[in-house]
Order: C-alpha cells, then sequence, then structure tokens
C-alpha cells in the first residue's frame, strides 16, 4: 500500500464486500475484515442492543466502541456521523435529537450508502439523511453540526489530519466531537503493519496514542478527555495468517498494545472581533 489512493480503493472495495455480506461474518471479524477468525465473539466492537435507537439491520458489527452513548447529544442537535455504514449510530443519535433536530451520516462505499438509506426508508425518519463522500473533505458546510461521532472509521483513513482539520471546521463554535478509534501503544510487526486485509480491519491502519492525541490538539480542540478505553486482543488464529508461532509469542511477550479509545473533544467558543484601541494591535 504505497499510496494514499491505494489505500482508499482497497478500504471501499473491501467495505462495498462487508455491506453485501451476513451480519455473522462480520461479528466473527476484526471490524468485519472477512472471516478471519474460527472464534464466534466479536473482537473489536461493544453491544448496542441496549440503546434506544438500535436497529438490527444496521449493525453491521463493525464498530469499537459505543460514540452516541458519550456524545452528550441534546433534543434539537444536528449530529453528523462519519463513516456511517449501515446507519446505526445515526439512529440511535436520531432517538437523542428528536424529531426536531438532524442527523448526517457520510460514507465514502456507495453500498453503505444505499444500504443506510433503505434502512432509512423502513423506519420512516425524516430528519436522517446520507452522503457519500470523503471525510477528509466533508460535504458539508462549514459550522453546520452540534455533535460528531465516529466509530472505527478514522483509523482507515491515511491523512487523519486532514479528518480533524475537517471537523473543527464543521462543528459550529462550542461544539463537539465523541470518537471511537484504534490507537497503538508501541509497534505492530511489520507483517501486519503491512497487510491490507487487516488494514481494512481497523487494526494496522491505526497510530501511536500519543500521535492521535496529539493531531487532536494540534488542530485547536479543546477539553480532550479519554471516556472509554479498553484492550483488543486479536486471537492468535488471526494472527496466524500473517506471523509463525515464534512471532505470535514474541508479539504476545512484548509492549505492543492495542487499544479502542473513544476520545471527546471541543470546537472552541469564537470570539468576537475587537477594533477598539484597547484589543488591537
Amino acid at each position: 500500500m504505497s499510496t494514499d489512493a491505494q489505500i482508499k480503493d482497497m478500504v471501499k472495495q473491501k467495505y462495498s464486500e462487508i455491506a453485501l455480506q451476513d451480519k455473522g461474518v462480520n461479528a466473527t471479524s476484526c471490524c468485519g475484515a472477512g472471516g478471519c477468525s474460527t472464534e464466534a465473539y466479536n473482537i473489536m466492537s461493544d453491544d448496542y442492543t441496549q440503546l434506544e435507537g438500535y436497529n438490527p439491520d444496521a449493525d453491521l458489527n463493525l464498530g469499537c466502541g459505543l460514540p452516541t452513548q458519550f456524545a452528550k447529544i441534546k433534543k434539537g442537535d444536528t449530529v453528523i456521523d462519519l463513516g456511517s455504514g449501515a446507519g446505526n449510530d445515526c439512529f440511535i443519535a436520531r432517538q437523542e435529537t428528536g424529531e426536531g433536530g438532524k442527523v448526517i451520516g457520510i460514507d465514502f462505499t456507495p453500498a453503505m450508502i444505499e444500504k443506510a438509506r433503505i434502512n432509512a426508508e423502513k423506519i420512516n425518519f425524516d430528519n436522517v439523511e446520507f452522503r457519500q463522500g470523503d471525510i477528509e473533505k466533508m460535504p458539508v458546510t462549514a459550522n453546520t453540526a452540534d455533535v460528531i461521532v465516529s466509530n472505527c472509521v478514522l483509523n482507515l483513513v491515511p491523512n487523519k489530519d486532514g479528518v480533524f482539520k475537517e471537523i473543527i471546521r464543521v462543528l459550529k463554535p462550542g461544539g463537539h466531537f465523541s470518537i471511537s478509534d484504534i490507537v497503538l501503544v508501541g509497534n505492530l510487526p511489520s507483517k501486519i503493519q503491512e497487510a491490507a486485509e487487516m488494514y481494512a480491519g481497523c487494526v494496522s491502519g491505526a497510530i501511536q496514542k500519543q500521535a492521535y492525541m496529539d493531531l487532536i490538539t494540534n488542530n485547536g480542540f479543546t477539553n480532550v478527555t479519554i471516556q472509554k478505553e479498553k484492550v483488543i486482543v486479536v486471537p492468535d488464529d488471526i494472527l496466524s495468517g500473517y506471523l509463525n508461532k515464534e512471532e505470535i509469542e514474541q508479539f504476545r511477550a512484548g509492549n505492543t498494545g492495542i487499544y479502542s479509545v473513544t476520545v471527546y473533544a471541543e470546537k472552541p467558543v469564537e470570539t468576537k472581533s475587537c477594533c477598539g484601541p484597547d484589543c488591537c494591535s
């Protein structure tokens, strides 16, 4: 994967396949990357089923957290979901915003947009819409959203800095985000880092935790906090596709950690311009 364009093409192809495959395959995979584990449990995601607005048709078991649970969404808010998939987080956000709010889902993959729109028609929501687009260049005007959520998506994007620049552009002053993502502590073995299947599975596209947090603060966000953190344990039967037994043992014995984090941050409230003698240079 030598260029950003190649990475994006690979992700689009993989998630087009995921949109059409059985939900049970996703549930035993790493973020839906394929039938890569024989274990009958979900490796990354948390259980959505107890949240109001949950829609089983829209839940493809692709996430790594519950950002909408922590997003502090209020009635009447405008919410944007980055990498909206089949629409699950959007429908949960709609439950929070009510009829007076608005929810916009943005996804890179046409097959996911089609699936989400079909799910929205079944529910008959008139204030939830889905737009195809690149979250590095969102099809949304500036200062639109009160809240932005995203679930295990930014790790798939080559230009993460560009996404955070777009988030601060699109948020209203004083708006905030709650994003669940995969981050690393230490370095993954190169065989995993270079594996396209694991990249689409949200692992090898992850960056260092501190670098991730620095991207947020360096882009001007304030009140940055980690709302939830959990260790991700990738089963041996997945790792064996990329590492031999000795390499797996070395990996397990090392200091490398794979984590799911849910991060909250706010866009500062813009101050009014001043032309008086006391505040202009």
